[in-house]
């Protein structure tokens, strides 16, 4: 059995299906006003994971993640530059389906665009003004809070609580009559673009987006709503008040995984220290990024240091060595590894664990294979390769031929490291890492990367 932590109740639960051997996912996907950065790489692979192991599993995955294509972020960046905002927003879509590719991420089943369903949100809104869930200012229109029952579910606070801790602060209207109430309708400002509604021109609220697409394509009461920890609220809690306002059964489950952080802070653009994940991919191969997710629990922070994106890459560099030294193999994957695998899995999508029986796979192979019992081999190598594809790490790669150079400064360094004479073994690496590779120790000895 499935097992997940649920946001909402904080515990970790069994993954209950509303159609037996299906599963329906929502994903929050991105808003298209700039290039990805690496949350968004983590968000992305986190889910492809979910999705791909539950394929892996047998059930019938719909995957599902929006397009944010109409947004403040992109308005405000179509003035700054001078441009219309439909072309920032096609241009950044393209070029997050570039990254995505990248990673090599399956695409979603269905990709809802917001602009696509305006006129639903106009619907869905008028909805819920008829039935006093929401009201008019001179603003635009905005959901009452108080109207919806067990408001805070997500954020884990009682109305009050958020009366007091100001409610979600991006949207503060002047008449609004609670602090947690929020805008479904903005009603247009000059030289801002615009549709027709009942309460003047205006563009949907980001909350009544997902709601409407979700709804749409998966249905009430599918089973998996996803995203990041600051989605968590207010935006999903929005997104969930709006549904439970009209009556309707939202997601059955929540998920969220957690931040990135650089050298020990969390990711964020106050930080200055967001990475373009184009850029990481131009200087890695991009699999060492799903690698350094998988070793990581969802839910934890993930750090991003130079020095583990070393470590990925030079396991990186084995596992490729080990697919390579073992395709000829033929034989069943050893079925007790690919069961610890699935428990594994099975247990709140602990890709750590499953990692570390990878690893431990890929060495009983070896030594088999040392051993010239190639039946072994074939077994322990069957289910690393299993369990590398049900993760969706591609293994294989091509030989790369180091340099003599490169060699020779690479067994430099190790007796200089050998005379504990670290000052020179790190002036080494300098040189070696200035030339274009990476350089990682192992119990073999140096292994030598080229950095991509």
């Amino acid at each position: 059995m499935i097992r997940l932590h649920d946001s909402a109740t904080q515990e970790v639960v069994p993954l209950q299906l509303r159609d037996e051997g299906k599963v329906s996912i929502y994903v929050c996907g991105p808003t298209v006003y700039g290039p990805p950065h690496i949350g968004h790489g983590r968000s992305v692979l986190v889910y492809d994971v979910l999705r791909r192991y539950l394929t892996w599993r047998g059930l019938e995955v719909t995957f599902v993640s929006n397009i944010t294509d109409i947004d403040d972020k992109i308005i405000n960046r179509a003035n700054d530059e001078n441009r219309d905002w439909s072309d920032i927003a096609v241009k950044c879509e393209s070029v997050w389906w570039s990254a995505m590719d990248r990673l090599d991420a399956l695409r979603p089943d269905l990709i809802p665009r917001a602009t696509e369903y305006v006129e639903q949100m106009v619907q869905l809104i008028a909805d819920l003004v008829d039935g006093g869930k929401a009201y008019e200012t001179t603003d635009g229109v905005y959901l009452s809070v108080e109207e919806v029952e067990g408001y805070g579910l997500l954020a884990h606070q009682s109305l009050d609580d958020l009366r007091a801790g100001g409610g979600d602060r991006d949207l503060v209207g002047e008449e609004k009559r609670h602090t947690a109430d929020f805008a479904l309708w903005k009603r247009s400002k000059p030289n801002e673009p615009s549709w027709p509604s009942p309460w003047g021109n205006g563009r949907p609220g980001w909350h009544t987006e997902c709601v409407v697409m979700s709804l749409d394509l998966v249905g009430e009461g599918f089973d998996l709503h996803t995203g990041g920890l600051d989605l968590m609220f207010p935006h999903h809690e929005n997104e969930r008040a709006q549904a439970v306002a009209m009556g309707k059964t939202f997601a059955r489950h929540w998920m969220h995984h957690g931040f990135v952080e650089l050298e020990g802070e969390k990711m964020s653009k106050s930080l200055g220290n967001v990475k373009n994940l184009l850029d990481l991919t131009d200087e890695y191969d991009p699999r060492a990024y799903r690698l350094l997710v998988l070793q990581s629990h969802y839910r934890s922070p993930m750090e991003l240091t130079e020095e583990n994106f070393g470590h990925v890459l030079a396991a990186l560099s084995r596992l490729d060595a080990f697919a390579r030294r073992v395709d000829d193999l033929d034989g069943d994957p050893d079925a007790d590894v690919l069961a610890q695998f699935q428990a594994a899995m099975d247990n709140d999508l602990d890709t750590a664990k499953a990692v570390d029986l990878l690893f431990r796979s890929v060495r009983d192979a070896n030594t088999a294979l040392d051993n010239d019992d190639r039946t072994a081999a074939a077994a322990a190598a069957g289910a690393a390769l299993e369990i590398a594809g049900a993760l969706g790490l591609r293994l294989g790669g091509v030989d790369t031929e180091v340099p003599d150079e490169i060699v020779a400064l690479a067994t430099e360094r190790g007796k200089a490291r050998a005379d504990k004479d670290f000052a020179r073994a790190d002036a080494l690496r300098d040189q070696i890492t200035a030339a274009g590779w990476s350089v990682e120790d192992s119990a073999d000895g140096p292994v030598l990367v080229p950095i991509s």
